[in-house]
């Protein structure tokens, strides 16, 4: 999964874990996919190009939610923004599949009443979570695959592209890396709390680099990958996504806060470093209705950040930030 836009070190043993009492009623937060992400693997002008994308994106989110904006909108911009940054996997930059082609997935999901859409393997759709969108407020179904997800596209008059826009010198360059035994995968996400207090979650993503043909991880799978509800938190998630499937990893974190009554921090900590323990890494980014945010991830780094009412930006990329 590289580009839905979040924090620490688990390697070492760290327990990594972070927590915002914001208090605002405005809010949107954003990851960009977790990984190996060291400084020592960082250069100056990747490091700041990162950080600038990333401020773009919850800047252009935030105008959205201060003018009145829904959070769905709000969060929609946000990974768009992403998806058309070939920096992130998601959309334009896309990682490749064994067979050097392109399957993106997409997720969306609205807290006030838990309706969702989602999208998986599609090869023509420009901006993924758009089609998840309008699946969720224009059919029937929460999510459609493959072929079909790009004919509903298409229909709906969003906007499609031949398959090899999606396609990178470096995103060649890594199916070649990767099929000589090294991994690589990440995603984009994002929440977003607007001024009506209703909640909206998405997650986009290319999947793993040299994953077999079909194969669909996480990020379309309402409760795995995304999850929306207005009585605990959103959740957006990114990392090897069998692992989060297994766990049931976003909708994990609403269930310790609505049944264990545990804050957003504790919970989103405890999903990551204790529940997705099966083998499997990567982080979360979760937002609450009181406007805390959670950012834990038990890799080395992760591409996050969030910005709040008084339109702060913050934005981080290494565990010890």
């Amino acid at each position: 999964m590289i580009l839905m836009l979040v924090l620490l070190m688990a390697c070492s043993g760290n327990k990594p874990k972070e927590e915002f009492a914001i208090g605002k009623k405005v809010v949107l937060v954003i990851h960009g996919g977790a990984g190996n992400i060291n400084r020592d693997r960082m250069t100056p002008e990747s490091d700041s190009a990162y950080r600038a994308a990333l401020e773009l994106s919850l800047k252009e989110g935030y105008q959205i939610l201060m003018n009145g904006g829904e959070s769905c909108e709000a969060i929609i911009k946000a990974i768009n923004l992403m998806e058309d940054n070939p920096l992130f996997n998601a959309g334009v930059g896309a990682v490749l599949t064994s067979e050097g082609e392109n399957e993106l997935d997409a997720s969306i999901m609205r807290g006030s009443d838990k309706n969702a859409g989602a999208v998986a393997g599609v090869k023509t759709i420009k901006n993924p979570i758009d089609a998840a969108y309008s699946v969720m407020t224009s059919s029937e179904h929460v999510m459609f695959s493959g072929a079909g997800a790009d004919r509903f596209a298409a229909e709906q008059g969003l906007e499609t592209v031949d398959s090899g826009y999606f396609k990178t010198e470096k995103r060649i360059k890594s199916l070649e890396r990767v099929q000589k035994l090294e991994k690589e995968h990440g995603t984009v996400g994002a929440v977003a709390l607007d001024e009506f207090g209703n909640l909206c979650a998405a997650t986009s993503t290319g999947g793993m680099t040299n994953k077999k043909w079909g194969r669909i991880g996480d990020s379309p799978i309402i409760g795995a990958g995304t999850y929306a509800d207005n009585v605990t938190c959103g959740v957006s998630c990114t990392g090897h996504g069998e692992y989060f499937i297994r766990s049931v990893t976003a909708y994990d974190v609403s269930a310790m806060m609505e049944y264990k009554g545990y804050p957003i921090a504790q919970a989103a900590d405890a999903v990551i470093q204790k529940t997705l323990n099966l083998g499997g890494t990567g982080g979360l980014i979760a937002l609450d209705t009181a406007g805390n945010v959670a950012m834990p991830f038990s890799t080395t780094g992760m591409f996050r950040g969030y910005i709040t009412e008084d339109g702060k930006v913050t934005v981080k990329i290494y565990g010890d930030e």
